[in-house]
């Protein structure tokens, strides 16, 4: 009676993890969460402010499928602005997360047995994603000394008749990493088509991001307001994408997900609007805590090669202390009580890795680290 699909689609580890975890906790004892990619500060009150008075104003029922026109015209501004591109608001729907934004595109796109090209570490539910509306994951390795860099011509073998589209996550979840400007131009070059997932936009501490639409037309944009925005659980997200996609994609979101939530999308547009400096004090905070990180775990016994360009995360190679990161992972939450990620989450090509996310405070860090050394000093 069960699907051979929901038989074979691996848990997502993490939330294993965060769920252990919880359990831990209800039994007294305190966890430090270095393992879950939330941001910890709340949503900021104009935000939270907007969606209240749109739910006392009564706005709370379906909207048109693509999303608030409103909604739409501050995105296609917001990639105005940001990225000198220009984007209708026809050619924007917004979705109840990045996630079903991920998933109505793979629908509109692939057929059974076609392939979407991914790197390997990917983030962790792409091929779930892919498998779930009916195609294949073609895994491309990325390694640490080339700082996870998408190598073009390893790219090149891997692109098959079956090939639909490569997708690309810059800066990076789970390492942090973006894809120079260079190697985007490059893939755009290719001729096939890209899925941009840029979720992490807006969290970088050096160079500029990128959006894949500076270099191509014949891409698909995934973004959202989870991250920047701390908004996990608001569930919004959107697609940009060329004209021949939108209404496939527009009646996928009519049966399966109608519309996104109302007053979230009111929200968002606040969100868009918010004062510049507020972002900037988001971002000064993941910068100062992304060097906490790093110090201390060089200082604990990890080899980093450098710090990460964004997002919040390290990637950080343990096989000298463990091979079976699944098994480190737990056993570092079950003797010392920090919760981490493991490599395998994120592919074969993470084996061997554990995943540290810095969204959380730097007191936080700083004793998950401490609890890090006393592992490592006693346990390994």
């Amino acid at each position: 009676m069960i699907s051979e699909i929901s038989k074979s689609i691996p848990p997502f580890y993490v939330m294993e993890i965060l769920e252990k975890a919880k359990q831990i906790e209800a039994s007294g004892e305190k966890v430090i969460h270095l393992e879950i990619g939330e941001p910890d500060h709340n949503t900021d009150t104009e935000i939270c402010e907007e969606a209240i008075e749109s739910i006392k104003a009564g706005e709370t029922k379906y909207t048109h499928s693509q999303g608030l026109i409103e909604l739409r015209n501050e995105i296609a501004n917001h990639y105005r602005i940001k990225y000198g591109v220009s984007v209708s608001p026809d050619n924007i729907i917004v979705t109840s997360g990045s996630s079903p934004a991920l998933y109505l595109a793979f629908l509109t796109m692939l057929n059974a047995g076609d392939e979407i090209i991914i790197t390997n570490p990917h983030y962790a539910c792409y091929p779930q994603i892919i498998r779930v509306a009916g195609g294949m994951p073609n895994y491309v390795g990325i390694k640490e000394e080339d700082d996870f860099q998408m190598d073009v011509f390893k790219l090149k073998e891997h692109i098959t008749p079956n090939t639909k589209a490569l997708l690309v996550n810059s800066p990076c979840n789970p390492t942090g990493m973006m894809l120079r400007p260079e190697v985007l131009k490059d893939i755009s070059e290719l001729g096939i088509f890209v899925i941009s997932d840029e979720i992490y936009h807006g969290l970088v501490y050096g160079e500029k991001e990128h959006s894949i639409l500076e270099y191509t037309d014949r891409a698909i944009v995934i973004n959202g307001f989870s991250k920047l925005y701390s908004m996990t659980g608001w569930r919004l997200g959107y697609i940009i994408a060329p004209d021949e996609f939108i209404r496939p994609i527009q009646k996928l979101q009519q049966n399966l997900f109608i519309s996104a939530s109302s007053f979230v999308q009111k929200a968002a547009i606040r969100a868009l609007k918010l004062n510049k400096e507020k972002i900037s004090k988001i971002v000064k905070l993941y910068k100062n805590r992304r060097k906490v990180m790093f110090n201390g775990l060089r200082q604990t016994g990890f080899d980093l090669r450098k710090m990460p360009d964004g997002a919040f995360y390290y990637f950080v190679n343990v096989s000298e202390f463990k091979k079976n990161s699944l098994d480190l992972a737990f056993d570092i939450l079950e003797k010392v009580h920090v919760a981490v990620t493991p490599g395998i989450d994120f592919g074969s090509g993470g084996e061997g890795y554990l995943r540290f996310s810095y969204a959380n405070s730097e007191d936080n860090i700083l004793e998950g680290l401490k609890r890090l050394k006393y592992y490592i000093n006693n346990f390994i």
